[in-house]
């Protein structure tokens, strides 16, 4: 049995793997193949494609990468044609996916959809042109089964995924900061400036420069900034060096990272799928996030959601504060981090957090994705 598997930025990558180990373990013969990024081959799939090259977001930007994605798509699909495997899964990255989703329907091969396009967030015709091109949808909330359901999608929800994948260890967090070096009292800000260029660019010095102001009210304040794998020492050093030498380049995987957001008292990040799992966590963060002139204008005008991010949309409320464009400066971020650095506010956080995890579903959504990946190819 061959199943493809295509994502096209870090979070796709983290699910894909996650998928991908869960196939194997329910059938070991399955040949995986696809785009992703280290975790998903670490996990066991062929990637062919990495999406280290093509991970972009925002209308602008997309719209300067074209050429790229449209070389991918046609090589992608030629390769499809020849091997003609046996189902395909498609992880978020809709712009992409949703184009590479019709040419497989057109040579035959069944698609699950997983991490469907928000249309509960914006273009919900999305819905409709999903339910034609892809023959299952894996719902992972409740209000996205209700939007694709009535679109006419063959849609089950599954719960979200990342109830499997955020699984950090069981160390006391005394013992985690012994074995970082961090003093038992010490505060810890932990920044998360994404896994694109385009966020890094964007985001990294504003949160840098946040933190420098809070270091000089905190001196015995530790900084520490994760490194995505999609993102090269030297696209962050130079800003480090610059702005605050102190900062601690963290690079991690897996349950490590999870680790570090267990031992953080507060996070700055860029909105995205690392503010949920900072919230499943226990994580206070404060959501940033900046794009182009040009997709900040569309956005504001079809977005139909009241949050933009994940935590809050998913609680219907706002538990961690948004900062957008224009709002994203030092200050303001310091200010925002300044009150989850507070041990009382922590606490109220912590308790608005369990709704975030009540609202996900059940543990399992990952074996239940490979279950219905495995039906759509024995049915080919």
């Amino acid at each position: 049995m061959k199943i493809w598997i295509t994502a096209g930025e870090a979070s796709g990558d983290l699910h894909g793997a996650a998928l991908a180990a869960e196939l194997l373990r329910q059938d070991p013969a399955i040949e995986l193949v696809g785009m992703g990024g280290d975790a998903m081959l670490a996990a066991g799939v062929d990637v062919r494609w990495h999406i280290r090259e093509h991970s972009v977001m925002g209308i602008w930007e997309i719209v300067t990468h074209l050429p790229a994605l449209f070389r991918l798509k046609a090589e992608i699909t030629a390769a499809m044609a020849a091997e003609r495997p046996d189902a395909l899964v498609v992880i978020d990255y809709p712009g992409f996916n949703q184009r590479l989703a019709k040419e497989a329907k057109k040579l035959g091969i069944p698609v699950l959809s997983f991490i469907s396009p928000a249309a509960w967030a914006w273009r919900p015709g999305r819905a409709k042109k999903t339910a034609a091109i892809v023959d299952q949808v894996a719902a992972i909330f409740p209000f996205e089964y209700d939007i694709y359901r009535e679109a006419g999608a063959d849609t089950v929800f599954v719960g979200h995924p990342l109830l499997d994948v955020v699984k950090p260890t069981d160390k006391p967090i005394a013992v985690l900061r012994q074995e970082m070096g961090i003093a038992a009292a010490a505060p810890v800000l932990l920044l998360l400036p994404g896994s694109r260029k385009q966020e890094i660019v964007r985001q990294l010095e504003p949160m840098l420069e946040a933190a420098a102001l809070l270091k000089a009210k905190r001196t015995e304040l530790v900084v520490l900034l994760l490194q995505a794998s999609t993102i090269a020492t030297d696209e962050l050093e130079p800003s480090i060096k610059r702005i605050l030498p102190e900062t601690r380049l963290v690079q991690a995987s897996g349950s490590a990272v999870y680790d570090l957001m267990r031992l953080a008292d507060a996070a700055i990040a860029t909105s995205g799928t690392v503010t949920l799992e900072a919230a499943l966590c226990g994580l206070p963060t404060v959501i940033v996030y900046r794009t182009s002139p040009l997709t900040a204008w569309i956005a504001r005008r079809v977005l139909r959601i009241a949050h933009i991010g994940l935590p809050n949309i998913v609680a219907d409320k706002r538990i961690f504060p948004e900062l957008l464009q224009e709002q994203v400066t030092p200050e303001n971020l310091a200010a925002e981090a300044a009150v989850f650095l507070d041990k009382v506010r922590h606490e109220q956080v912590l308790a608005d957090l369990q709704l975030v995890r009540k609202r996900l579903g059940e543990p399992g959504a990952v074996g239940r994705v490979a279950g219905l990946a495995i039906q759509l190819a024995q049915k080919k």
